[in-house]
């Protein structure tokens, strides 16, 4: 299989039905912002902690699994689709990390440790990410999933760039107003 083919030149692309849209459709821009979370979450591994990098690289290919279901708008029940247990793995992670923490009393400054800031970065573009989905969901049909998980990984982020600055000794920062 060749990595190039041509096909987008003119600014079209292919969804996984063969529908060809606009490079700019919302769909493709759903899809490319998941795809940038995910590229995020690959420069942060290795953390430096087992335990955050295999929860990390669960969450990549949760996320390519989100991008195929955004690719495909006709899915059948046998496509790779975003489940409610996905969602319910995330809770779970963040559960488990949550008790390593000292409680949250204030809004925190993104930032800390080398992987602690680009957990924190891949945290606000996963946002952005939500936001693109929630657009798309206005415009046409979209697995419910989707936007949940996408809601709940941005929490796990922050909890997780959370663990990692704490484990690394860094103290968490409070914003002066």
């Amino acid at each position: 299989m060749k990595v190039y083919t041509g096909r987008g030149d003119e600014g079209l692309t292919d969804l996984r039905d063969m529908t060809r849209v606009s490079k700019t459709s919302q769909r493709i821009e759903a899809y490319g912002t998941v795809d940038e979370v995910n590229a995020l979450i690959g420069t942060i591994r290795p953390t430096g902690y087992d335990d955050v990098d295999e929860r990390l690289e669960s969450m990549q290919n949760h996320l390519h699994v989100i991008q195929a279901d955004l690719a495909n708008p006709d899915p059948d029940d046998d496509d790779p689709q975003i489940r409610a247990e996905h969602v319910e793995q995330l809770e779970a992670w963040i559960d488990e990390a949550d008790d390593e923490l000292d409680p949250l009393r204030s809004f925190i400054l993104p930032g800390g440790s080398e992987s602690g800031a680009k957990i924190h970065h891949a945290r606000a573009v996963s946002r952005r990410a939500e936001r693109r989905v929630v657009a798309l969901a206005t415009e046409e049909p979209i697995n419910e999933q989707v936007v949940a998980y996408l809601n709940r990984l941005s929490d796990a982020l922050f909890t997780y760039a959370r663990l990692v600055n704490k484990r690394d000794g860094v103290p968490e920062s409070a914003p002066t107003y």
